[in-house]
């Protein structure tokens, strides 16, 4: 009976672990350049404009923030993300944000909902539609928000969280997104380079 109950739970244990690992999406490692593969997709703006990432690209680098309408995260975040664009700005960064969750792209995150929001929020970066994920699911991200840092070089030297307390904004103690845009313009590597984000999942298609 004991050996019989063991083959059991096996059995049904072994289908959802391939399951997981099947859809288990890694996360770019630090040191990356922007995949090839999503490099130069087109994605569709708030303000009518096709934008890729290799267009969005300064000389001093890229930031690049998943981002929603909706997300708690998002919404208690919102300070922080206008000081990081107008800090990038200042640092001559370009940046982007990016819608990825596709599950409700036909509802509060579709394109109509983003232009409201971008309104909203008077977005002075482009708010843009990942299709299908792709991007999200080319730099292996998790959750919005999320960024992921490029220097000049277009190597991938910080990604993670934007603070850290991003349940409690007003209560950060480390600005680790600030922090890691610092380093990079004196040429030095973010310490700490990767932190984990904390928000609302990706809505990705099954």
């Amino acid at each position: 009976m004991a050996a019989a109950s063991i083959i059991l739970s096996v059995a049904l244990v072994m289908p959802f672990n391939m399951f997981a690992q099947s859809n288990h999406i890694s996360s770019l490692p630090i040191g990356s350049e922007i995949p090839g593969s999503v490099k130069n997709v087109a994605m569709q703006s708030t303000n009518g404009e096709l934008v890729t990432l290799s267009k969005a690209v300064t000389s001093e680098g890229l930031l690049v923030m998943f981002s929603c309408n909706t997300c708690p995260y998002v919404i208690k975040s919102q300070p922080r993300t206008h000081e990081m664009i107008k800090y990038a700005k200042k640092k001559g960064i370009g940046m982007v944000i990016l819608n990825s969750n596709e599950t409700q792209r036909h509802d509060v995150d579709g394109i109509d909902a983003m232009k409201k929001y971008a309104m909203e929020q008077n977005y002075t970066v482009p708010y843009l539609v990942d299709r299908n994920s792709l991007v999200a699911d080319a730099f292996g991200a998790s959750h919005t928000p999320e960024v992921f840092l490029f220097d000049k070089n277009g190597k991938l030297i910080y990604k993670g969280a934007m603070e850290d307390n991003p349940s409690n904004p007003e209560n950060s103690k480390k600005m680790y997104l600030k922090d890691a845009m610092d380093a990079m313009m004196l040429g030095k590597a973010p310490n700490p380079n990767s932190t984990r984000s904390i928000g609302c999942g990706i809505k990705r298609q099954s």
